[in-house]
């Protein structure tokens, strides 16, 4: 029975995983080396849960229950010494990411279950740092994670069938449907997603299409919920890019390889709507989407 979680990286999907179980009774502990990033990841969730209240979706009294089930830490031996499960949440770096498995091996209870949120990187590489293989798993929410369904459960190598099962029951107790895949480059989301989103770059670079047309036609067209681009822009180009960069190095094949012009706007610190400025502008407050003047005819 998995009571108490530690969840690594207080960013916004750290905090969002951290949200979703303590709504869901587990008590959590929160850690992040940045304190004022666990201060911002707290006025995140405060927020979060009254945008839920105003919508129906919890009561004001189960808000104080959830955040009453929050503790915070900013030190990993610390923060994960009691846990029965860890989530890493960190950046998609994969040196960050061993390093930090490092040490939640290391001071992680032996019989703890260490996952991590990557979008695309090897679980089994990841495992490998560890003396406890068959206790890793992926554990891949979608952002944002307190309104998204699924998650996407990827087994490594040596990943123990009762550590999946475990953790595909953990998912569906936050009201989550969970989807178990193996480890292989972007696993499917991002195998599927990145090379679509690129494809969409490469039409604007190209000079297929506008921006506005690009996301409007598959919107309209497709069914998208969200344009590819606008979504690239949430999702974040630099991470877009490093999951492109993670693909076309797992299947050596050109086809994954980012577009030149996602390649020119990371490197122009262009990176979306934690940026300001992708394909789209972005200002606090702005509901309505405008093309970033780059791209306007």
């Amino acid at each position: 029975m998995i009571k108490n979680i530690s969840v690594i990286g207080a960013g916004t999907m750290g905090n969002g995983i951290a949200h979703v179980f303590a709504q869901s009774g587990f008590k959590v502990n929160l850690v992040d080396v940045n304190p004022s990033q666990l201060q911002r990841a707290m006025e995140t969730i405060n927020k979060n849960f009254d945008r839920q209240i105003a919508r129906g979706i919890t009561t004001e009294e189960q808000k104080k229950a959830a955040l009453a089930n929050i503790s915070i830490s900013s030190i990993i031996g610390e923060g994960v010494k009691d846990a029965e499960l860890v989530v890493e949440a960190a950046t998609e770096n994969i040196e960050l990411k061993l390093s930090i498995f490092e040490q939640m091996d290391t001071y992680a209870p032996p019989h703890c279950i260490l996952a991590t949120n990557t979008s695309s990187i090897s679980i089994t590489k990841i495992a490998a740092v560890t003396k406890r293989p068959g206790m890793v798993i992926g554990m891949h929410f979608m952002n944002p994670v307190p309104v998204m369904k699924l998650v996407e459960i990827i087994n490594g190598y040596a990943t123990k069938k009762e550590v999946t099962d475990t953790i595909v029951e953990l998912s569906k107790q936050l009201g989550k449907i969970p989807c178990a895949v193996n480890d292989y480059p972007g696993f499917i989301a991002n195998r599927i997603l990145m090379p679509m989103i690129n494809e969409a770059v490469y039409s604007l670079f190209e000079g297929v299409a506008g921006v506005e047309e690009i996301d409007t036609v598959m919107k309209l067209g497709m069914a998208h919920p969200m344009g590819p681009l606008q979504l690239a822009d949430f999702i974040g180009l630099d991470v877009c890019y490093s999951i492109l960069k993670v693909l076309q190095d797992g299947y050596r094949t050109s086809k994954y390889a980012p577009c030149p012009l996602l390649a020119n706007m990371v490197m122009a610190g262009k990176l979306g709507v934690k940026s300001g400025e992708g394909f789209y502008t972005y200002t606090a407050g702005n509901k309505e989407l405008v093309v970033s003047e780059r791209f306007k005819k």
